[in-house]
């Protein structure tokens, strides 16, 4: 059978080999099986496990690359073709790969981006019996929405022009007409505003009167309005805007291509799912459950019990404190994790005059005692890049903001539905990103200090302590 093989494969590989994953013969043949049944199968992994599948998902893959599909982004299928496979080659384990849009004319393995995925189920291109292996399936959804955005700029308003020059003269008073109202809303710093839905019914009222249009216009016409969300992007240097449009919830509009073909999804996000991700469309898919067993030794977590809320005045003051005293007298690796750019900034800025030049702004190349100040999005991308941090201060939890449009849009469909928002949407999404983001100190031993007044003032707080356990409270800060 398919798994034993792979299990054979990969013992053989291994051999020799020191400190590999534990899970990795396992995942291995669930894999093999997943192939071979033509199953529906979700493997749940342990956050921060992203870059220990490979060779366990790929020996199967080798061995069974007939109308299987590959769902890699651009870094990953560049690691792919050129550290896994060579690797897999002077094993003696072959893997063929295709990389065309077309489906493969032999035993190839196909890999496609995201943006493919989308372009082939809706041009009817995958075969039937194709088999969708998709790793990282956490970021699947957010992968997706990027992959089937609409951006229209003044190049396609002018396109538009040109190819119906007897319009011309109603669109350039449609499109002076959107600028208006979108500058009205713009201030002198560069923004993103939620177009109201008007707008895009007068555009698809003039486009149907055009008939066919070119890209992406004729996307603009095929979109259902109410599960999409439409905003501005304001350049207040230039005074030009583009129109962006993204889906609310990709999975729901592939619906009928998880339900059709077989499926295998490794998620490496620790078990927190986001709303929305779910592709199940029937109840015979599979789950198991590969997570890590909990280390014995807990995260040592510094959680003052009064600390001011996000929305206050002193809560500036109240974080540049906190951090000049967290860092001081540390000689390994600081990552601060702050969203709101402005806030970031200011904090970077303020360290930086405290510190010197081991504060940086998102940088991969700190100092031995360096501070990072970062986005939770940078950190998650690029923490395999760095060394294992010292300790991590979430100056802010990872809850996105009503202020952008795609989540206002989000909100506003679960207000409709009757639904929590705030726990169903905003709520898993920020605990999706805060696991993998503080696994690096389940292997380093570093030090949590949490400063959002939020998890102590907030009844959902609970929830965030028990999705980061096993943790034990730091009561006093020591320097080494």
């Amino acid at each position: 059978m398919l798994e034993v093989q792979a299990h054979q494969q990969l013992k053989h590989l291994l051999r020799g080999s020191a400190g590999h994953w534990e899970h990795e013969l396992t995942l291995s043949r669930l894999v093999g099986r997943s192939l071979r049944r033509q199953d529906r199968t979700r493997i749940q992994l342990s956050a921060g496990s992203n870059a220990r599948w490979w060779l366990a998902l790929m020996v199967p893959l080798a061995l069974q690359s007939r109308h299987t599909v590959l769902v890699l982004d651009a870094l990953q299928q560049q690691r792919l073709l050129q550290v896994e496979r060579p690797r897999l080659m002077e094993s003696g384990i072959r893997l063929s790969c295709w990389t065309g849009d077309l489906p493969p004319p032999g035993d190839q393995l196909w890999l496609v981006t995201p943006q493919q995925l989308v372009d082939l189920h809706r041009d009817g291109r995958l075969r039937p019996q194709d088999h969708l292996v998709i790793p990282a399936a956490e970021t699947l959804a957010s992968r997706l929405r990027l992959a089937m955005a609409l951006q229209i700029d003044s190049v396609h308003w002018e396109q538009l022009r040109t190819a119906f020059p007897a319009a011309g003269e109603g669109l350039l008073e449609l499109h002076e007409r959107l600028s208006r109202q979108v500058a009205s809303c713009g201030t002198g710093t560069d923004r993103d505003i939620a177009m109201p839905e008007s707008a895009l019914t007068r555009v698809r009222d003039l486009l149907q009167l055009l008939g066919s249009t070119p890209a992406p216009w004729c996307h603009l016409m095929a979109l259902d309005q109410s599960s999409w969300a439409s905003w501005a992007n304001w350049n207040a240097k230039t005074l030009q805007w583009s129109w962006h449009l993204q889906p609310l919830e990709p999975l729901a509009s592939l619906e009928r291509m998880f339900s059709t073909h077989p499926w295998t999804l490794l998620h490496g996000d620790g078990g927190c799912r986001r709303h929305g991700d779910s592709t199940e469309t029937s109840d015979d898919a599979l789950h198991i459950d590969l997570r890590d067993v909990p280390r014995a030794e807990p995260i040592p977590l510094y959680l003052p019990r009064r600390q001011p809320l996000p929305n206050t005045e002193i809560y500036s003051s109240h974080l540049l404190e906190q951090s000049r005293r967290l860092i001081l007298g540390r000689t390994g690796l600081t990552v601060v994790l702050l969203d709101p750019p402005g806030m970031r900034q200011r904090l970077c800025s303020e360290l930086a005059a405290e510190f010197g030049s081991r504060v940086t702004l998102e940088s991969t190349a700190p100092e031995v005692n360096g501070v990072i100040c970062c986005r939770w999005s940078w950190w998650l991308e690029h923490q395999h890049q760095l060394p294992a941090p010292d300790q991590l201060i979430a100056a802010m939890l990872p809850i996105a903001s009503l202020e952008e449009p795609l989540t206002a849009a989000r909100v506003e469909s679960l207000k409709r539905q009757g639904k929590d928002w705030f726990r169903t949407l905003l709520l898993p999404e920020a605990l999706a990103k805060l696991i993998p983001a503080i696994a690096p100190l389940r292997q380093s031993g570093g030090r949590l200090a949490m400063l959002d007044g939020r998890v102590r003032g907030r009844s959902w707080g609970e929830q965030v302590l028990r999705a980061m356990e096993p943790w034990e409270p730091l009561q006093r800060l020591r320097p080494e």
